[in-house]
């Protein structure tokens, strides 16, 4: 029964979030003169009405699963990370330079290579924010912010440039990655199931793992807990800080590795826009659980792949999705608001990340030398 109550006190709040804003959502719609059970039917219809609908929400999905576990990792370093948007067009660009090339490769290695490309790329550029934070001060939202717009100008540069498609005159986008690189989609009976979805969950699961189950993830959450107590139990957080900001950068280049591969074949920039930044959504609703970021993305993908329909069907404008997604997003930060709802007493609903007698441990074998 406690297991029980502790974990309706973690979801309480996105799924409330969730709710109201949904009303709110209707509100508005009622207001603008649309029926806001036609435009929510036909969103659902748009999202998982049939097969090609299910697919198109999880290929919205897949991005944002990485770009959230991306946002959601740094957090656990007590790090913000806006910067996965430039991360992970770099991540997309290089998976698309390693996909055009090496014709020789067969699919087993090729495919491997690529996701590499975007991870190593996405990685490092990640790693930058957390070397100017541990050798500079330099903090990482601002930094973070202003490398986006040198990824995004750079990739344009690039993808219009040197790595330009020559058979595409107007367009700015590089040439199709070899089918030796493609990540084609999983048949399962009727469903055409993208592969990256799957490899998304599987990287979920993994990243679980490492934050709870190894030591690493010990010294990330508990450098976010507290600075001053990590240093003195012995643990070096400068490296942790550089060494998060790189992981929490290769997710968001896998994210862009996926993209390429299994959805739009190329890089082409504006493709990508705006997924890095729907991470920070997706990281807040799930409480930067990595497992509660995969509904997290599914809600999300599903009103982007929906929003078309609704649009069509109810005459609903697609901003109307923005709108409810920044209200979500409101009121989920402003978590306040959602345990008076709820009549939650915010000091019974903390949950310590760092167990003190672990930190002990840590504190007593540094000072004894091991």
């Amino acid at each position: 029964m406690a297991q029980l109550r502790q974990f309706w006190r973690g979801v309480s709040v996105p799924i409330t979030a969730v709710i109201i804003s949904l009303l709110i959502g209707a509100g508005l719609l009622y207001i603008s003169g649309a029926s806001p059970w036609e435009a929510y039917s036909a969103l659902m219809d748009g999202a998982f009405g049939d097969a090609k609908g299910v697919q198109r929400t999880l290929e919205k999905a897949t991005p944002l699963i990485f770009s959230g576990l991306a946002v959601a990792f740094a957090f656990k370093a007590g790090l913000f990370n806006i910067g996965a948007q430039g991360q992970l067009v770099f991540g997309a660009l290089a998976a698309a330079v390693v996909g055009t090339s090496f014709a020789s490769l067969p699919t087993v290695v090729h495919i491997p290579l690529t996701l590499l490309a975007g991870v190593v790329a996405g990685g490092l550029y990640g790693a930058i924010p957390g070397a100017l934070r541990t050798y500079t001060g330099a903090h990482e939202v601002i930094t973070t912010i202003m490398l986006n717009y040198i990824a995004l100008n750079i990739t344009d540069y690039l993808a219009n440039g040197p790595l330009k498609d020559p058979t595409s005159l107007a367009v700015a986008r590089t040439p199709k990655i070899l089918e030796t690189a493609a990540l084609n989609p999983i048949m399962i009976g009727e469903y055409s199931l993208p592969l990256g979805f799957f490899l998304s969950v599987v990287v979920a699961a993994l990243i679980w793992w490492l934050l709870w189950k190894t030591t690493l993830g010990f010294e990330i959450r508990t450098v976010g807990q507290n600075p001053d107590a990590a240093r003195y139990a012995g643990i070096k957080v400068s490296r942790i800080i550089i060494l998060t900001m790189l992981i929490s950068g290769a997710l968001a280049g896998f994210g862009g590795s996926v993209e390429t591969q299994g959805v739009v074949g190329r890089f082409q920039p504006g493709f990508n826009s705006g997924l890095g930044f729907d991470g920070i959504t997706i990281a807040l609703l799930a409480k930067t659980n990595p497992f509660g970021v995969i509904p997290a993305a599914l809600l999300v993908g599903a009103m982007r792949a929906g929003a078309s329909k609704m649009q069509f069907q109810a005459d609903v404008a697609t901003e109307i999705i923005d709108m409810i997604q920044a209200i979500i997003l409101f009121f989920v930060a402003a978590e306040v608001i959602i345990r008076f709802i709820l009549r939650q007493n915010d000091t019974d609903n903390q949950i310590l990340d760092v167990e003190p007698t672990k930190t002990a441990d840590l504190a007593e074998k540094n000072s004894s030398g091991d």
